[in-house]
């Protein structure tokens, strides 16, 4: 679906594996998608970038 909006940078649903935009982004479609369906932790699909991020916990963790 097309918005009209640029992202500022991809994050990968640990769950399920969609592709959403980060909450710097207008839309903030990852945490919209944790909201929505309880999926909590996401990766970073940038290069060069390897951690998670959990919205239940406000954590973040490298790997």
């Amino acid at each position: 679906m097309r918005v009209g909006h640029r992202w500022v940078h991809l994050r990968i649903c640990q769950t399920c594996g969609k592709m959403l935009c980060c909450d710097s982004s207008k839309n903030q479609h990852a945490r919209r998608h944790y909201e929505e369906s309880g999926h909590a932790v996401i990766s970073s699909a940038e290069l060069g970038e390897q951690w998670l991020w959990c919205f239940t916990d406000e954590q973040q963790k490298n790997y």
